[in-house]
């Protein structure tokens, strides 16, 4: 009896193991344990638009594109990819690469609902070119570019704290004003805010937030949903209580919503116009 399962126990891992170097192989016809495995680094088809975007989207500090490499202003490269087409979704969001932060668009028109498993278009950046751009928080570089803004004066919503770099600290501004103009039903979403710098990782991980570059904000946490706020045994199961009039204003701006994610962060705004279709012009 010992010896039969032993033997079937081999099997089973051996087999395992060929369907694993089935799916390295990135064959077209990939099996269901493949899928079932949900690997991770295949650039989307449209990556050389995705790559233009990224460019047009930050021209302070990005030259341009040569080939396969990302070239900064500075004189900095960064590789476009790694070559590596079977990271786990944890790999995925902890040692991506350029291509990596574009593996789902962000849907940009689409009224919110339940996205696809592992769906979070924003959540995958690179972190060596934000820390280019921003700086280092636990080496004070980021706060030397802090600038406080009013947060919907009209309102009295007092002040926050954003970065000058990429001019967000204009986006914000302009989302701001842009708010102030919405009825004042929506005003309790909108205020207090729920933090704007804040140098510290992405909870439950190694990465650095965005809150880390002081390139986000966060809503009334009060009218937030948030998916480490449920049960993490089980599956997300989307949630959402902002209004729809609210995310369009910031997209406007360039700033994304963890809303469309499904691991959801409803509160959550991050400036990331590469991911827009329309990359923001008018202050550049």
């Amino acid at each position: 009896m010992r010896d039969w399962l032993i033997a079937l126990i081999t099997g089973i891992c051996q087999l395992a193991a060929y369907c694993t170097a089935i799916c390295a192989a990135n064959f077209a016809f990939l099996p269901l344990y493949c899928r079932a495995q949900e690997l991770y680094g295949t650039p989307p088809a449209d990556i050389d638009v995705r790559i233009e975007n990224l460019v047009k989207s930050y021209p302070e500090w990005i030259l341009g594109r040569e080939g396969d490499v990302l070239v900064l202003k500075g004189g900095k490269k960064f590789q476009i990819s790694d070559g590596i087409r079977t990271k786990t979704f944890d790999e995925l969001l902890e040692k991506p690469d350029i291509d990596d932060m574009f593996y789902v668009p962000y849907p940009k028109g689409p009224e919110p609902a339940q996205p696809a498993r592992n769906s979070d278009p924003g959540r995958v950046r690179y972190e060596p070119l934000f820390v280019t751009m921003y700086g280092d928080c636990k080496l004070n570089e980021v706060s030397r570019n802090l600038r406080i803004i009013e947060w919907l004066p009209k309102r009295g919503g007092g002040k926050v704290s954003i970065t000058k770099i990429n001019g967000i600290d204009l986006a914000l501004e302009s989302v701001s004003k842009d708010l102030d103009e919405l009825p004042l039903g929506f005003t309790k979403y909108l205020k207090p805010t729920s933090g704007t710098y804040n140098c510290r990782a992405v909870a439950g991980s190694i990465v650095r937030s965005m809150h880390a570059y002081a390139a986000s904000i966060d809503l009334n946490a009060s009218y937030a949903n948030y998916w480490r706020w449920t049960s993490l045994s089980t599956e997300p199961k989307w949630q959402n209580q902002i209004p729809l009039q609210i995310v369009r204003v910031f997209e406007k701006h360039g700033f994304i919503w963890g809303g469309y994610w499904y691991h959801y962060d409803t509160m959550h705004f991050e400036y990331r116009p590469e991911l827009l279709a329309d990359v923001p012009g008018s202050r550049r």
